[in-house]
C-alpha cells in the first residue's frame, strides 16, 4: 500500500479573487477559515496544484480567497457512509441500547454542500419544521481498501473534516430506512477544510472535541473519544467484503443534544444558522437554513 499521507496539512477549495476555483492551504495556520468566511474576514491561501486533494502539491503562489467551497467535489466522493447511534450520550438520550455493530446508512453525493456562504435548502416536500441538525466528524478515505484489519485502518485515512447530517425527522420516523430523510439535496454540508490525518491524530486519543451551535447557542458538545465505534473500527467494519474507494467519506455519528430530544423539540427553521465546530484545525462549518421556493432548484455550486 502507498501512503495516504498528503503533502498538505489543511486544504481548502475556494473561488479566488482571480475568479478561478483553486485548492490551497490557508496562509494563517491558526485561522478558523469557516468562521472567517462567516464574518467576512479576508484571508489568503497558498495554492496547491493537482487534480484532487490526494495528489495536491504546494506551489507557493498566494491568492486571496473570495468564497469558500466544499473541500470535496461530488465526483471525488464515491460514497457517503454514515454511522448512527455512535456516541454513548446520544444513544442514551434516544433511550436505545448501545449497538453491538455499527448502524449504517447512505447519503447520495448530491446531498453535498459547502460551508458559508452556502446554505442548507429544505425542499418543499419536508417543509414541516421538523428538520434537525447533527454535528459530525467526517473521515476521508485516501486509498482504495478492502478487508482492512483494525490495526491498519488509520493508514487509509487521508484527512478529517466536519459535516452536518441534516435530518427530516417526520420523514425519518415514517420508515425504518433513514437514507431518504437524510439524503435530500444540501443535507450534507461539508468543511470548511480538510485536516490531514497525520496532523489531526487518532480521534480516539487526540483530545479533540466537537460542538454544535444553533443561532449561537451551544446545543451539542462532546469529546471525540466518546465514539462507540472508533474511526479505526468503523473503517475496518465498513471495508469488510466491500471496497472503500479513495474519496469515500464516512460520517461518524453525532453526540447528544439533537433537537428532536429537547422538550419541547428544537427544529431548524427558515433563517436559522447552525455551526459545527471541531478542534484540531478543522474549525467551524457554518450554514444558514433556507426553505426552498423553487421546486426546480438544483445544486449547481459547492
Amino acid at each position: 500500500m502507498s501512503s495516504a499521507r498528503p503533502a498538505w496539512t489543511r486544504l481548502i477549495r475556494f473561488e479566488g479573487a482571480d475568479g478561478q476555483v483553486h485548492m490551497g492551504e490557508p496562509e494563517d495556520a491558526t485561522l478558523d477559515v469557516g468562521r472567517a468566511s462567516r464574518d467576512g474576514k479576508p484571508f489568503s491561501a497558498r495554492l496547491l496544484e493537482g487534480s484532487a486533494p490526494w495528489d495536491a502539491r504546494p506551489t507557493g503562489t498566494r491568492v486571496d480567497v473570495k468564497r469558500l467551497l466544499c473541500p470535496l467535489l461530488p465526483l471525488e466522493v464515491n460514497t457517503i457512509r454514515c454511522l448512527g447511534l455512535n456516541y454513548v450520550d446520544h444513544a442514551r438520550e434516544a433511550g436505545l441500547p448501545l449497538p453491538s455493530v455499527p448502524t449504517l446508512f447512505h447519503k447520495p453525493r448530491t446531498a453535498l454542500a459547502g460551508p458559508w456562504p452556502s446554505a442548507v435548502r429544505v425542499p418543499k416536500c419536508v417543509q414541516d419544521e421538523q428538520s434537525d441538525y447533527e454535528a459530525e466528524l467526517v473521515i476521508v478515505i485516501g486509498q482504495d481498501c478492502r478487508d482492512v484489519p483494525e490495526d491498519k485502518a488509520l493508514d487509509y485515512v487521508l484527512a478529517y473534516t466536519a459535516a452536518n447530517d441534516i435530518s427530516a425527522r417526520k420523514a425519518q420516523f415514517e420508515t425504518s430506512q433513514w437514507s431518504r430523510s437524510k439524503g435530500f439535496d444540501t443535507a450534507c454540508p461539508l468543511g470548511p477544510c480538510l485536516v490531514s490525518a497525520a496532523a489531526f491524530g487518532d480521534p480516539s486519543s487526540s483530545g479533540q472535541r466537537i460542538r454544535g451551535r444553533l443561532n449561537g447557542r451551544e446545543v451539542q458538545s462532546a469529546p471525540l473519544s466518546n465514539l462507540v465505534f472508533s474511526v479505526a473500527r468503523a473503517v475496518a467494519f465498513i471495508s469488510q467484503g466491500t471496497t472503500l474507494e479513495r474519496g469515500s467519506i464516512i460520517l461518524t455519528g453525532t453526540p447528544a443534544g439533537v433537537g428532536t430530544f429537547f422538550k419541547p423539540p428544537v427544529t431548524l427553521k427558515h433563517g436559522d444558522e447552525f455551526e459545527v465546530e471541531i478542534s484540531g484545525g478543522i474549525g467551524t462549518l457554518c450554514n444558514s437554513i433556507e426553505y426552498e421556493h423553487d421546486a426546480s432548484h438544483r445544486v449547481s455550486r459547492l
